[in-house]
């Protein structure tokens, strides 16, 4: 048993890293052919990016996998035997954590190296290493703080309950539905500072909007995000009457009015349809399925292991195979996904007026172009990773005419984070 879980997370590995192979090799081809959408410059610029950050998931993914044999061939066992408390829920609570704490510590560089040294680069980064070292600690922190109470409630289930793994399923579920319902006020506390839109005009714009689709909200907030990235975005967070419309100062910045109003028309698109309780009930059938499995494992495994069955044990097998699910529900939810993007689409084009199409459209090209968002992508890597359509097909669905492209390099494209 242990070499076929050993056997499916190498296979994993294996397909992440084809997919950024064939990605490489698909761009570096493709940014030598006429530019779309994109200045000749900044067409080989936005390539040069998305290479970059494929290679990185290359390295990434390999000492994933390094650390992954080293968990599972002696790393569990040894935090467990280095642990020494006799209460069983703390020392339970402490492996977990510790195996958390350990797993952040590996992602540090990465984090840097893609921060200070990717992004800034290519003139994303606008942090400094004062701002991100706060960030790191906040985010330890409060992981220490949540992931140990949310760890305690996982082996009070586990310890007390048969079917455990269904209930741990729900206790999770329930968590999730928090945090989207938290995130922006946890958000807002310890890392943007928002303000109250000062635009009246622009606020009365998007409340009139809001109104059209029923959306009730706390308010409209503007996000000081460029001190940490120069990149383009708007979010929607929380549920019910705490829901907050976030937009990044970036965006206000690059949009015009016209333009700014058609994007939120297209996440108010998503908020009629209910797309983020589809999006919250597939992440519940992926941990549904992950519990399912995890929670029926044979004694054998444990025995390969050469240690004894404990809700650490399980949790931490949890923890380790995520990854594997996600990438394998990842295009069942990319399908949904971007169909749904289609219909936001389609509703935004049409909240917006008769202009709505155009705008959304330009809205469109302007978050490709300073966000340096490369236009074109292999297939298999869309199939494997993407959650949005891919941008020129979102534009030909828009009536938008992209011009004579070179049509052997449009079979896939870039998706744009709205």
């Amino acid at each position: 048993m242990l070499m076929t879980i050993v056997g499916i997370y190498t296979l994993y590995v294996l397909i992440s890293i084809y997919t950024s192979v064939m990605q490489i090799g698909y761009i570096n081809v493709a940014k030598r052919k006429e530019a779309i959408l994109l200045s000749d410059t900044k067409f080989v610029i936005a390539g040069n990016y998305a290479v970059a950050k494929e290679k990185l998931s290359i390295v990434n993914s390999f000492v994933d996998y390094l650390v992954f044999i080293a968990w599972m061939g002696f790393g569990i066992a040894w935090l467990e035997n280095s642990i020494f408390l006799e209460d069983d829920a703390m020392k339970n609570i402490a492996v977990v954590m510790g195996f958390l704490v350990i797993g952040s510590v590996i992602s540090l560089p990465f984090s840097y190296y893609e921060k200070f040294v990717l992004d800034s680069a290519f003139g994303f980064n606008k942090s400094t290493i004062g701002l991100w070292i706060k960030d790191t600690l906040i985010s330890f922190v409060m992981t220490l703080i949540f992931g140990s109470l949310v760890v305690w409630g996982i082996y009070l289930i586990i310890s007390n309950f048969d079917l455990w793994w269904l209930w741990s399923f729900v206790f999770i579920f329930i968590v999730i539905i928090l945090i989207n319902m938290l995130y922006p006020a946890f958000r807002a506390t310890f890392f943007d500072k928002l303000t109250p839109l000062e635009d009246e005009e622009l606020d009365g714009e998007i409340k009139t909007l809001m109104d059209k689709t029923g959306f009730v909200s706390s308010g409209v907030f503007v996000s000081d995000a460029s001190k940490r990235d120069a990149r383009l975005n708007a979010y929607f967070g929380g549920f019910g009457k705490a829901k907050r419309v976030v937009l990044f100062d970036t965006l206000i910045e690059k949009l015009t009015t016209k333009e700014l109003l058609a994007v939120l028309g297209h996440e108010l698109g998503h908020f009629a349809h209910g797309d983020i309780y589809k999006n919250i009930a597939l992440v519940g059938v992926m941990l549904f399925a992950m519990f399912g499995i995890f929670g029926n494992l044979p004694q054998s495994l444990y025995l390969e292991m050469g240690m004894a069955e404990s809700p650490a044990l399980m949790m931490i097998l949890l923890l380790l195979f995520m990854p594997v699910l996600g990438f394998v529900m990842m295009p069942i939810m990319g399908i949904v996904s971007r169909h749904n993007e289609y219909e936001a689409d389609k509703m935004g084009s049409e909240l917006g007026g008769p202009s709505g199409a155009i705008e959304l459209a330009n809205a469109l090209k302007k978050l490709v172009t300073e966000n340096k968002s490369f236009p074109l992508s292999h297939p298999v890597y869309i199939f494997f990773h993407y959650t949005h359509p891919p941008v020129i097909e979102r534009l030909k669905a828009l009536g938008v005419d992209i011009g004579d492209a070179d049509k052997s390099s449009l079979e896939a494209t870039c998706q744009a984070d709205i």
